[in-house]
């Protein structure tokens, strides 16, 4: 049988650099053929060879109501029908602002944006013009786009100042970027006692998506929060992709912390181009045509997006969605380590809303470091194997998974029963 994703993969390595237009799509770190997807519905998605999968990844998080949910696809067409796009307001942009004020109450005023890259780089730009500072503390292993200032590796010990992790960018863009290690509350307050009013902000993943899913302890985001308000500090809760995606509040909701200024996106598109950074009325105002920092985007706010980003966000509001989307996820994750530990391999995991976590390592990792001590080889093997019985979960041993309401109790079972024939097959 011919393998069109194999030909369309060699095709598109002639016109696309690595074949791809977002790097781990490549399968770079698993090896293999990437899947192209032909069509996506409810859970599944179906290759060029149409090859039905169970997919964990949505998009990477915004297919929590499931792919091509009738109720997004019947909003986009309409509002498509209405025109494509307009660089000026709607009324639709209004409606989606409030939604997203009302549901998380840190969030006194939004400005609407692309993707959430921009977010992220607004929201700094944003906090170092409120605060009148330049430096900028990130975490290890944790991804906030790919804007200059943020693609940064950490120094060799405390106090030492990021150097670039892409070719491409100056070591003076970084050279205001401090990286700390994630749930490392004592290395926290030892950076602000030391230089806590010369810190624009802090950015960090509420929970962390990039390394895998990595929890942070109550100890350490109150931390944050006390050494933020302490020291004049911006705290910007980084939500791309944990906004609605672990519970209606966010993850904020779920830490009980009140960040400064948030940046959403993927849930709020609903698989569109949207993306959003918000927050205090006092830090916003700051933004053009009101302050003195400047953002803009001729797409900003697109009105078939917005159509997307509504509807999805009415549809989580449904009663009981969170707690099935939870229930879902968790048995998901337990079945796995079950499954795993069934084939003598060593396995741990965590869930949390539509989010979940596979380690190969005995226990669920706290920080980076941790996580890159996990058997990648192994996860790999699991990953084949998992395809083989068309199963689709990240390409790489360091992306957490998702999980939409349209997996059902049927789909996480069989997905499991799956499962099982593919951890017996990698031990064997």
């Amino acid at each position: 049988m011919t393998d069109k994703n194999q030909i369309l993969f060699e095709q598109a390595k002639q016109y696309i650099p690595g074949g791809v237009n977002s790097p781990v799509r490549a399968f770079g770190s698993v090896g293999g053929t990437p899947r192209f997807v032909k069509r996506a519905k409810g859970a599944y998605f179906w290759d060029e060879n149409e090859t039905q999968y169970i997919d964990y990844i949505g998009s990477w998080g915004p297919a929590i109501v499931g792919h091509a949910h009738p109720k997004v696809i019947s909003a986009v067409q309409k509002a498509a029908e209405g025109g494509l796009s307009f660089g000026a307001p709607t009324e639709a942009e209004v409606v989606i602002a409030q939604t997203i004020c009302h549901l998380v109450p840190s969030i006194e005023q939004v400005r609407l944006v692309s993707s959430g890259t921009e977010a992220t780089m607004s929201a700094i730009r944003l906090a170092r013009g409120f605060t009148g500072r330049d430096m900028i503390i990130k975490f290890e292993g944790c991804y906030h786009g790919h804007s200059d200032s943020l693609l940064v590796k950490a120094g060799s010990g405390l106090l030492t100042f990021g150097h670039p992790s892409s070719a491409g960018v100056p070591e003076d863009f970084t050279k205001h970027t401090l990286v700390l290690e994630y749930n490392n509350s004592e290395q926290l307050a030892q950076t602000f006692a030391q230089i806590g009013d010369k810190i624009a902000c802090v950015i960090l993943e509420p929970i962390a998506g990039n390394m895998n899913l990595i929890q942070p302890s109550q100890e350490f985001v109150q931390s944050l929060r006390q050494l933020t308000e302490k020291h004049g500090a911006v705290l910007i809760y980084d939500e791309v992709m944990t906004g609605f995606r672990v519970g209606l509040g966010c993850a904020q909701g779920l830490h009980g912390i009140q960040p400064d200024l948030t940046t959403l996106g993927k849930v709020i598109g609903g698989g569109m181009p949207l993306a959003a950074f918000g927050g205090r009325k006092d830090i916003m105002s700051c933004i053009s045509p009101l302050g003195g920092v400047y953002q803009a985007g001729t797409l900003s706010g697109n009105p078939v997006a917005v159509a997307a980003g509504q509807t999805t966000l009415e549809l989580i509001q449904e009663t009981g969605f969170y707690e099935q989307l939870s229930a879902a996820t968790q048995k998901l994750a337990t079945g796995l380590v079950h499954a795993a530990q069934g084939a003598g391999i060593e396995c741990s995991s965590a869930a949390v809303g539509g989010m979940f976590g596979l380690y190969f390592s005995a226990q669920v990792p706290q920080c980076y470091t941790q996580v890159t001590q996990s058997n990648t080889q192994l996860f790999s093997r699991f990953f084949h194997a998992m395809l083989e019985q068309q199963v689709y979960f990240a390409p790489s041993a360091f992306e957490a998974g998702f999980v939409s309401s349209a997996h059902t109790d049927d789909i996480i079972e069989a997905t499991l029963d799956k499962a099982k024939l593919a951890f017996a097959k990698i031990s064997a």
